[in-house]
């Protein structure tokens, strides 16, 4: 199975760590994030990775060659010329998903618990052309699902903007749930990005093609999930990590 790893963010918010360093391999308990997201997606069953790289790229690289890849296939997407968002950068690596399977995207700052094998599992049985990972957590943006979990629109509670691909919608009818970070793509969707510039973001892509394609929702039951994508969620990713010493978060 293939993955992406999203990697080539500058990690602003991690200031000052990803002054001199990539967010990719800021520590959490000692171990690079990077390194945490590649043993849980090979724990998954997950052999074929790519990663994009930007601020910091030769650090990851060199990373990556100390580790051995490893001990599974690992490919770089080079973006030290152009910062892509993650729909040009999943565009731009595409030549990576080569064999018609869908394929999981999982960004460098997510530390969970969610059971990667699993979410592939339901993406493949709903047959469905994306499934993302969503909980009812507080946030300022939301996606909005139907009584189905098929995505419709996408809002933000402070700006109160709205975007949507459907003409008649009623917001109230519609569950606010708030994306992971995680998801997994069928390859169906990749020629679509063709008529897409360069750098995008996914979620307006998923918001434009959710009228004739079935974007889904993953929800657990139960998640434990960090975005350590900022300072003060480092410190509460390592204290659920001490209390996980079999690290079955890597499942």
């Amino acid at each position: 199975m293939k993955a992406f790893v999203v990697a080539a963010g500058l990690g602003s918010r991690l200031k000052p760590l990803t002054d001199s360093m990539p967010k990719a391999l800021v520590p959490v308990n000692g171990t690079p994030l990077l390194e945490l997201v590649c043993k849980k997606l090979i724990a998954a069953g997950f052999d074929e990775i790519i990663i994009n790289v930007h601020h910091f790229a030769d650090q990851i690289i060199d990373f990556i060659e100390q580790k051995e890849h490893f001990g599974v296939r690992i490919e770089i997407s080079d973006e030290r010329q152009t910062l892509l968002d993650t729909g040009g950068a999943i565009k731009k690596a595409s030549w990576f998903f080569d064999d018609e399977r869908p394929f999981l995207v999982h960004n460098v700052d997510i530390v969970s618990d969610v059971n990667l094998k699993e979410l592939y599992r339901v993406h493949q049985e709903k047959q469905v052309d994306a499934t993302l990972l969503v909980s009812k957590r507080e946030t300022t943006r939301y996606l909005l699902f139907d009584k189905e979990l098929k995505l419709k629109a996408w809002t933000n509670l402070q700006t109160k903007e709205v975007k949507t691909s459907f003409s008649e919608i009623d917001v109230r009818n519609l569950s606010m749930l708030a994306f992971g970070g995680i998801h997994v793509i069928s390859s169906v969707l990749l020629p679509q990005m063709d008529s897409w510039p360069e750098r995008f973001s996914i979620i307006d892509f998923y918001l434009a093609s959710a009228i004739k394609n079935s974007i889904s929702a993953y929800q657990p039951k139960e998640i434990n999930w960090f975005d350590v994508g900022k300072l003060d969620t480092i410190r509460a990713a390592e204290a659920w990590l001490n209390m996980n010493i079999n690290q079955s978060f890597l499942a």
